[in-house]
């Protein structure tokens, strides 16, 4: 007879992969897409803070971006930076008529940060579709027409992958970290429940963005992509899809230390707060199982043991799939430190986020 442990386990496993086939299910959705005349005009818009270090590589990439002529813009965003950020820009963009380097010199309504600086890019942008990506972010060639392929009449708001260089495990890690989360989010989005989104690799329509308000007109919050994505499917009258598409993919640099990590997982965690019940009741079976696996040493058993083992390999069957549609490698002993590491933090982030949500984030604390 199994053990009141061993039961609440295998009910919590069992949901937990019942989510998973379904969330598999909604990531590999297919959409139809336009040609390359049809595509309509699109601007990139990348806001950047203090990031002298990586901002180079990133517009480079944008350079290379392929789109019809004349179709498509950048807005680089200088959010008062105190660093060469603003100088390498410069620099880099004299001669491209492409690109355009704003400074956001006024507050627009009660917007700060990094969403003031986006709202303020949107203002001038002149492309009937807005990308956005980060300073830290390495783009594919086709990243913008892929995403903006995507734009059917009826749909407003396309999201991308993410992922990270993996050179270590500890990058490793947070590479695969990226894909699950955005697998859950873009396979949940796909069958009608948006959960969540990542500004580094999102789009939507400027047409749409200003029928909900724009960021002055959402409450606010420092998961901005997230309160924009649920803005504009409350309008009930578009599409919002999440293609699993590899030339859509783009490359990140990972948290390069425990505490920069710390403050990114405590950023999503308190923008997680806001979810509804469903968001809630997904990460409540995820927390049990992970908690069931930490406590099997003291409630020993073969069925717990089994259990442990087969919650490992939903984990693994449910992401490398993903990982092959991308064209991304993934690593065996990166995959053991992220099961570690997503062990860890799921299970500690409440402890960090419910007492306190101030959140450090850019030089500036929100």
């Amino acid at each position: 007879m199994m053990t009141l442990f061993e039961i609440i386990f295998a009910a919590a496993v069992s949901l937990y992969f019942i989510q998973l086939i379904v969330f598999s299910v909604g990531a590999a959705k297919k959409y139809l897409k336009l040609r390359d005349e049809e595509l309509p005009t699109a601007t990139v818009i990348v806001a950047a803070r203090n990031e002298e270090d990586k901002i180079l590589e990133c517009i480079t990439s944008l350079n290379s971006l392929e789109f019809p002529e004349g179709k498509l813009e950048i807005i680089l965003v200088n959010d008062h930076s105190t660093d060469r950020t603003g100088e390498i820009i410069s620099e880099f963009i004299k001669d491209k008529p492409k690109f355009k380097l704003i400074v956001p010199e006024k507050a627009i309504g009660s917007l700060k940060g990094k969403t003031n600086a986006l709202a303020n890019a949107i203002k001038i942008a002149g492309g009937e579709v807005i990308l956005t990506t980060d300073a830290d972010c390495i783009v594919n060639p086709l990243w913008a027409k892929t995403l903006v392929s995507y734009y059917k009449k009826d749909v407003a708001f396309v999201g991308g992958f993410t992922t990270q260089e993996d050179r270590t495990a500890f990058e490793g890690m947070q590479a695969i970290d990226f894909l699950f989360l955005l697998t859950v989010a873009g396979g949940a989005l796909n069958i009608g429940k948006p959960l969540a989104a990542i500004g580094n690799n999102m789009s939507y329509r400027k047409s749409v963005y200003e029928e909900i308000g724009g960021y002055e007109s959402i409450p606010f919050s420092i998961t901005e992509d997230l309160r924009l994505l649920m803005a504009i499917y409350d309008l009930k009258k578009y599409k919002c899809v999440y293609p699993l598409d590899h030339n859509s993919m783009i490359t990140s640099k990972a948290c390069p230390d425990m505490p920069t990590l710390f403050w990114q997982k405590k950023r999503w965690g308190v923008g997680g707060v806001d979810s509804d019940l469903v968001g809630y009741l997904i990460m409540t079976w995820g927390y049990i199982a992970k908690a069931a696996m930490v406590l099997t040493p003291l409630f020993f058993s073969l069925t717990a043991l089994y259990l442990c083992t087969f919650k490992l390999a939903v984990d693994y069957f449910f992401i490398k799939p993903v990982f092959n549609r991308l064209r991304v490698r993934m690593k065996f002993t990166h995959f053991i430190a992220f099961e570690i590491y997503y062990i860890i933090y799921v299970l500690i982030l409440p402890f960090i986020v419910l007492p306190n949500r101030k959140v450090k984030w850019k030089g500036r604390t929100f």
